[in-house]
């Protein structure tokens, strides 16, 4: 499957009053490779393991597959991960026909906040609310597989 989404930095914490849930995520990678990324994760009382391919140039669309595991082998394959885990609370938020989900980092990445729109072709249209911010989509930077590598409090503002 391809996924395509667009990724932008928030202006306010207003979303938090829109928000449908609030789920806390956990996850790690087995690669973080540029062609494969392999990434396990918790999120609430469920397991996924997920394999994403090599962004295109745009960085809109890339191949994505996802699958659901139990809990426990999540947990056991987060033992093998790469040491910095992604520790964040993910909002979903409706903002006209989409659905907007919204990551609050923790840990070495506390104080980003980035929102992630999925799309059904690179030229759809949204609705864009008042929080959210500058566009960030294709900033390698921004990708949870290197926030794991090169944490957001490590960067140079």
């Amino acid at each position: 499957m391809i996924e395509i989404e667009r990724k932008f930095l928030t202006t306010s914490h207003a979303f938090k009053d829109e928000a449908l849930t609030k789920t806390r995520l956990v996850q790690g990678f087995l690669s973080t490779d540029k062609a494969r990324t392999v990434r396990v994760r918790l999120k609430g009382d469920e397991g996924f393991i997920t394999v994403k391919g090599k962004s295109t140039a745009d960085g809109l669309s890339r191949f994505e597959w996802e699958k659901k595991i139990p809990k426990d082998e999540a947990e056991q394959l987060l033992e093998l991960c790469m040491p910095t885990r992604i520790d964040k609370i993910r909002y979903e938020v409706k903002v006209g026909t989409h659905v907007f989900e919204v990551d609050e980092f923790l840990g070495a990445n506390a104080g980003l906040v980035v929102a992630e729109v999925e799309l059904n072709s690179t030229e759809e249209q949204f609705e864009t609310p008042v929080w959210l911010g500058e566009e960030v989509t294709g900033q390698v930077k921004y990708y949870n597989s290197q926030l794991s590598k090169a944490p957001y409090n490590t960067w140079n503002s």
